[in-house]
């Protein structure tokens, strides 16, 4: 598998990131982990928009998913006609939720274009990958997924605070890609996000390969958010940055 960093910045678009976006590529099979705020710019540097062939949504947060309106527009008005239908899988109410952030009719909404399947907990395939999805802890109905593909694996954590579903879902994987949106010893609402310690503490207990850092909230030093889940897991550890390209196993 390979995994591209489109956008990593949490909460909102940083100076020099788009909100979350990654890009798995396995078999030839093209998924989008979450199209938040500014990424669909980003991400025609990396691929063109209609080769993309699934899209997976963390949850309906506007940092999360907002740019899939944008991608509407475009698979729905290309030159030459309208493109193929392509499976998105997110929560629930998530064809209802983007009609209404673009203030269409709910029917049909985005379905001309999008073939919504709503998540539950279990697993499913995504193309020629295997996917497995739990329900992880934060304000919104919101789940964190594993992937993997010939002998290669990795997880997203999506947004969360601490829990043992991601934990599990993290086992052992190659790259386990985890938010850190906050900081150590900083009053921050509970149950919504990891400070840096927790996702390398979560990385720890799963044996994880490697900890890649995201949601990088821009007026957060990344610095600090580097050193906390340094100080917790003592494995490779690396900041997500637009543009970065990361071979997972073979």
């Amino acid at each position: 598998m390979r995994l591209t960093i489109i956008g990593s910045s949490g909460s909102f678009p940083g100076p020099d990131s788009p909100a979350s976006c990654y890009l798995v590529e396995a078999g030839g099979f093209r998924l989008l982990l979450d199209l938040g705020n500014g990424a669909l710019g980003t991400l025609q540097r990396h691929t063109d928009l209609y080769s993309v062939d699934a899209v997976y949504l963390s949850h309906l947060h506007t940092d999360h998913c907002a740019d899939m309106c944008a991608y509407w527009v475009a698979r729905m008005y290309a030159p030459g006609g309208t493109k193929p239908r392509i499976p998105v899988y997110g929560p629930r109410g998530a064809a209802e939720r983007l009609a209404d952030i673009y203030g269409l009719e709910r029917d049909p909404g985005m379905t001309e274009v999008f073939d919504f399947h709503e998540l539950t907990p279990g697993e499913f395939r995504i193309g020629p990958m295997t996917a497995r999805v739990e329900r992880v802890n934060h304000p919104v109905d919101a789940f964190g997924i594993r992937l993997e593909h010939e002998g290669a694996s990795l997880a997203y954590s999506g947004d969360t605070g601490s829990c043992d579903s991601l934990i599990e879902l993290a086992r052992g994987v190659d790259l386990f890609l985890c938010e850190a949106a906050f900081h150590d010893h900083v009053e921050h609402p509970k149950d919504m996000h990891l400070t840096g310690s927790e996702a390398g503490e979560h990385a720890a207990r799963a044996g994880v390969g490697k900890l890649l850092l995201t949601h990088l909230v821009p007026w957060n030093d990344d610095e600090v958010t580097m050193n906390e889940a340094r100080s917790t897991f003592d494995g490779t550890i690396e900041l997500a940055r637009g543009g970065q390209v990361h071979r997972i196993g073979g």
